[in-house]
């Protein structure tokens, strides 16, 4: 009885491996031949038979490790950062040996150097700048920029490193942001890392509670305490790009760190390219943006624009005497809306829209005063 059932099962399991083998043998092969005659070729059901076929892939997971050198990631501007030892000239008695270094970076090939203001020191003082491959350059001090701080020295030299700027528009607060710095004693970068807190668009590097129309306006803050060893060096994003210069001011008897945004800082390169920096505009006043909260607690009847203002609201203390606003009639309590048609608002700020003219320039302002608005023309 057992071997029957026996010979049965072994009788089905041959059945069924030939008939499986065989069902391959004509889906992969017998079928699609027939398929391709003449007369089986108007048979879909013969080509259906071949080709709803399912194919499984395999499938396996992939780890992408973030790059976490911080150094690889800023190589381009690692390699564009420079160390500035400034040595005064004057006799400081038992001091004869003193210095200052400090960090900048290379914006043209041809040996021009960003910094800020207070990485050097200015006056009677010689300066020499040592470049990432260990070389020692003379340089030349060309300017300071008066409404940013900016600084410019060149070397003689050439196919230097260059940083690539990129567009800090584009920059959001919450972005991983990478600070370079070079200020030690021999050429060696020191690095830092954390996020781009935010954009302050009202602060102005006047230092006061009150904005300067010859000052800078609008700095990036970060959650890390930049400190004076990465003053005039660069921040840079994780695309490797620099998005911003470092400075620092002093204000009520602490040191106050910033960055100023890359877009800004290209407009001070450009100025220092063309031999510009003598040329600042000067208008002579202090003002407030007009910021929504600024609007809504005085109860303005505007949306937008730069008031001139005091605290006390004196006129002298916001229209600088002897100044193009005084000699123009300029008033504590006007809002000026725009300069040559170009609006004043967050993103065109006064000082900005400003900075695009030049020394003897005359511009038109459109002024709102006592509710009604007025053109006045200007010479800076």
């Amino acid at each position: 009885m057992f071997r029957k059932i026996f010979k049965k099962v072994i009788v089905i399991f041959v059945i069924m491996m030939l008939g499986g083998l065989g069902g391959i043998i004509a889906s992969r092969y017998f079928f699609p031949y027939l398929t391709s005659t003449r007369l089986f070729s108007k048979y879909e059901f013969l080509k259906k038979s071949f080709e709803e076929v399912t194919i499984i892939n395999k499938t396996e997971q992939v780890f992408v490790k973030e790059e976490t050198s911080i150094e690889k990631i800023a190589n381009q501007a690692s390699a564009s950062v420079v160390n500035i030892v400034s040595i005064p000239q004057k006799n400081y008695g038992a001091n004869k040996n003193i210095f200052k270094n400090g960090t900048g970076l290379i914006v043209t090939s041809d040996g021009m150097i960003i910094t800020y203001a207070e990485a050097i020191i200015f006056g009677d003082a010689k300066y020499k700048v040592l470049t990432f491959d260990g070389a020692s350059y003379e340089a030349e001090f060309l300017g300071l920029d008066s409404y940013s701080n900016l600084a410019f020295l060149k070397i003689s030299a050439s196919n230097l490193p260059v940083a690539a700027f990129g567009n800090s528009d584009d920059t959001i607060s919450g972005e991983k942001i990478i600070t370079i710095g070079n200020n030690y004693g021999s050429y060696d970068n020191l690095y830092g890392a954390g996020l781009l807190r935010s954009f302050n668009p009202v602060f102005n590097l006047a230092g006061k509670t009150v904005s300067s129309s010859e000052k800078l306006e609008g700095t990036f803050e970060t959650d890390f305490n930049s400190g004076s060893n990465f003053v005039g060096g660069p921040i840079v994003d994780y695309a490797g790009r620099v998005i911003g210069i470092t400075g620092s001011l002093e204000i009520d008897g602490g040191h106050y760190y910033f960055q100023i945004p890359a877009n800004k800082v290209k407009k001070v390169i450009d100025r220092a390219i063309r031999k510009e920096l003598e040329k600042n505009p000067y208008l002579g006043i202090y003002y407030v943006p007009l910021s929504t909260t600024f609007i809504l607690a005085n109860d303005l009847n505007v949306n937008r624009g730069a008031m001139i203002y005091s605290l006390s609201g004196q006129q002298g203390l916001a229209v600088i005497a002897g100044s193009p606003a005084q000699k123009a009639g300029l008033m504590v309590g006007d809002v000026i809306m725009a300069i040559n048609n170009q609006e004043i608002n967050s993103k065109n700020t006064l000082s900005d829209v400003l900075y695009q003219y030049k020394k003897g320039d005359e511009i038109e302002l459109a002024i709102l005063r006592n509710k009604q608005e007025i053109k006045i023309k200007i010479r800076l």
